[in-house]
């Protein structure tokens, strides 16, 4: 089966990219702090701040709880490994899907960018604005909630004006994510030393064990399988570096080093921003509690009490940066794979960003804001993102099976993989169980990219007037952006052919599938 590049008149689209100058390629101006930026600021979003009571009112106790977060953290870190391997294994953009599609396929890749097209990401990026949104406008409206017209329109100007900034430059983005990343670190660091404050002064009643495993509710298996759902959740956005391996500077070294530094940090943060939150608040309180940091600063900060608000603020102005820029990668790598319009494998001439694919990111996500459906959307979705992740690990065993001499800068023992797998079972079963309506609705929205493979992507002999038409389409685009096809490896030859030899044994396989699906 298919699943390579197919731009139609081929030969006609190389030479009008020579003619207009398409010896560009993205850039790679992504080192270590921005790469740590990246994973850390898509982890770290607004959850930790406003509501980290889902594993505790599941967990039924303090301490089962925060051994969820640490656990889940472990499980995480454990993922990003089998990631780091198949990144620099594989050292292509678009993380997940260009591995699922190298190892299981054309049709498999599609189903995980149709999703992630359709719903995951725009729908995820409009909650996260609008949690924006509602922090920067919650001063003016002190006594009530904000009109749902004003949080619709400032959350459609954060997507804009971030837009714009990743349109203009690759280091303006990285510079934002790498600032407001900080800023969101520096406040939870706040959290932690006066949860730290607490402690010193006698304040941790919740944390005796005799009263940490002391249950508000009785224990349960279910439940408690909810609250590793729910952490699992938290930590999400722990792969999307490997959204953007192109542009990390020597990603054989920072893709699995910043990997190595970031989950561990937002483990450590996560886990102890728990407990400073336990040393000011009884699980009652925290659970009664709509945002847990603005109740946390009233309680402890006084007069200071508005920079939780901000902080919340700012980290979901961040979080809207980092997935506007790594979600762009996803659909520029499927674009460039012929899984969607070519005009989204296309960079600006002399800025090197996606731009046609940031807009189709931003202009999807704007679409999102004018739904009302977008939360019931999330939990349809949701477990079938959570089944990619698995079936990606799944994939490295594959590979190591079906491929097993091929070149591994890094290479870790499968039993790392396996435990991952079996977490994530564990985890999908219960889901299965729990929701099955919810997870067959999802399961059905994937489906729906099954037919718009096979007639958009697989079926070569299209009309010619249909051919004309998305060609004239592309040519406008062009035209109005300013963009080109990226020459490939161009920023480091040496590198670049390493990048080749390396996918050169699967590259080589999919030839040969497409040719007897063909025949």
């Amino acid at each position: 089966m298919s699943d390579g590049p197919r731009r139609r008149n081929s030969s006609k689209d190389a030479a009008e990219q020579k003619e207009s100058g398409g010896g560009v390629a993205l850039k790679k101006e992504i080192g270590l702090v921005s790469a740590c930026g990246i994973i850390v600021g898509n982890i770290i979003g607004s959850g930790i701040f406003v509501s980290p009571k889902g594993v505790m009112e599941n967990a039924s106790s303090v301490g089962v709880s925060l051994l969820v977060w640490i656990i889940t953290g472990v499980i995480t870190a454990i993922g990003a490994l089998c990631y780091a391997e198949l990144g620099v294994t594989i050292p292509k953009s678009g993380g997940d899907y260009s591995y699922v599609k190298d190892i299981f396929g054309g049709l498999a890749g599609f189903l995980r960018l149709w999703i992630a097209v359709l719903v995951i990401y725009p729908t995820n990026q409009a909650v996260i604005a609008l949690t924006f949104s509602n922090y920067v406008l919650q001063p003016i409206f002190p006594t009530c909630f904000a009109p749902e017209s004003g949080l619709r329109l400032l959350a459609a100007v954060c997507l804009l004006l971030l837009t714009w900034v990743n349109c203009s430059s690759v280091r303006w983005a990285t510079r934002v994510q790498d600032i407001f990343t900080a800023g969101k670190l520096l406040a939870l660091a706040l959290i932690i030393i006066m949860g730290i404050v607490q402690i010193c002064k006698g304040e941790f009643y919740w944390l005796e064990p005799a009263n940490a495993f002391e249950p508000f509710q009785e224990y349960d298996v279910g439940l408690i399988a909810l609250a590793f759902l729910q952490g699992s959740f938290a930590y999400g956005g722990w792969n999307f570096l490997n959204y953007v391996t192109e542009e990390l500077v020597d990603p054989y070294v920072n893709l699995p080093r910043a990997i190595f530094i970031s989950i561990p940090l937002v483990t450590f943060v996560y886990v102890f921003a728990n407990i400073a939150y336990v040393t000011a608040m009884s699980p009652q309180e925290l659970l009664a509690s709509n945002a847990v940091a603005v109740t946390f600063g009233e309680k402890l900060l006084g007069v200071m009490a508005w920079i939780m608000p901000i902080s919340v603020a700012l980290s979901t102005f961040g979080g809207v940066n980092g997935s506007l820029f790594t979600s762009s990668r996803l659909f520029f790598a499927g674009a460039r794979e012929g899984h969607l319009p070519s005009l989204l494998a296309m960079i600006h001439v002399t800025r090197c960003t996606p731009i046609p694919a940031l807009l189709f990111t931003c202009l999807s996500t704007l679409l999102m804001l004018c739904t009302s459906d977008m939360y019931t959307l999330i939990n349809y979705v949701g477990f079938i993102n959570y089944l990619f992740y698995g079936v990606t690990v799944a994939g490295q065993i594959v590979l190591r099976i079906k491929h097993p001499d091929m070149h591994r800068p890094i290479k870790i023992s499968l039993i790392w993989p396996v435990i991952y797998l079996l977490f994530w079972a564990f985890l999908l079963i219960f889901s299965l169980y729990s929701e099955p309506v919810v997870c067959g609705i999802g399961l059905a929205i994937m489906l729906t990219g099954v037919p718009v493979y096979f007639l958009g992507v697989y079926w070569d002999n299209k009309p010619r007037c249909f051919d004309a038409f998305v060609d004239k389409m592309t040519y406008l685009g062009q035209r109005f952006c300013m963009v080109v096809y990226p020459e490939m490896g161009k920023s480091s030859d040496a590198e670049g052919e390493e990048m080749k030899e390396v996918m050169s044994p699967l590259s080589k396989e999919d030839g040969e599938n497409h040719k007897s699906a063909d025949c």
